[in-house]
């Protein structure tokens, strides 16, 4: 690397170093494989996907998913954290260091019960091996922490490319279990709640749709109707105020709404 990204890679290091004093000395390897295969399920992956545990004391990748090669070329193996940053592409670096401060700042400030009631989301774009950028959803949650340090994060990076093709990384922090959530955070200080556009069902109907689930296999999975599905889809249309439901999906991406 040269000597400017691994000023950038000391930068983001000195970022996570605000949350982590020591390694976790009892890493429960067994729940956390349990918790890590728990919340991909939690996780919405509207495309293809890959996977890996960050140690955040160690600033490393643990358990990166096959996934990776599909989505950027490179092999799990291949993928470290110094790789990562040295593929990021150049103007999404300071978005980078901008979320991975606000995200540190939230975590430091949040009650312990409710640390697992928070999902963190951003995109960026990373250079694959054939040389073109792929734009990545970027979801994490904690699956390893206690009173005193976050140990780990569970992270998914979806393949976004076709949904957002350009525009600038946004950044949401998503409450789960009724929390409040922070879309689309700009930079001031202060974090506002966001106004909630859509009813719980909504929402969930939402996600559901990002996912690429048709009607009935919404109402499926929901235990309703698929002429209760579609009476929400034409709500959702109107609140998101967009014509079509590929329109949909790419405001909702946009806007952090899922």
């Amino acid at each position: 690397m040269s000597n400017q990204q691994s000023q950038f890679y000391l930068s983001a290091k000195k970022i996570w170093s605000t949350v982590v004093k020591e390694d976790s000395t009892h890493p429960h390897e067994l729940k956390l494989e349990l918790d890590l295969h728990k919340r991909l399920l939690n996780l919405f992956q509207p495309g293809y996907y890959y996977y890996y545990v960050f140690n955040i004391f160690q600033a490393e990748f643990e358990v990166v998913s096959p996934g990776v090669t599909n989505i950027l070329g490179y092999l799990p193996e291949e993928i470290n954290l110094p790789f990562f940053l040295e593929i990021l592409h150049p103007d999404d670096k300071p978005y980078f260091l901008q979320f991975e401060t606000r995200i540190t700042e939230f975590f430091k400030a949040l009650p312990f019960e409710k640390i697992a009631k928070y999902k963190m989301q951003y995109d960026f774009r990373l250079r694959a091996k054939n040389g073109r950028y792929v734009r990545l959803l970027h979801q994490a949650v904690q699956i390893d922490y206690d009173e005193s340090n976050y140990y780990r994060t569970l992270d998914i990076d979806t393949d976004i490319t076709h949904i957002k093709p350009d525009g600038i990384p946004t950044f949401s922090i998503i409450g789960l279990d009724g929390e409040p959530s922070y879309y689309n955070i700009a930079e001031a200080n202060t974090l506002t709640q966001s106004f909630d556009l859509f009813t719980r069902r909504e929402r969930a109907i939402l996600k559901l749709i990002v996912e690429n689930n048709s009607s009935k296999e919404i109402a499926d999975q929901l235990f309703i109707s698929p002429h209760t599905v579609n009476a929400h889809r034409k709500n959702i249309l109107r609140k998101a105020n967009a014509q079509t439901p590929v329109e949909l999906v790419r405001k909702a991406l946009q806007e952090g709404w899922v």
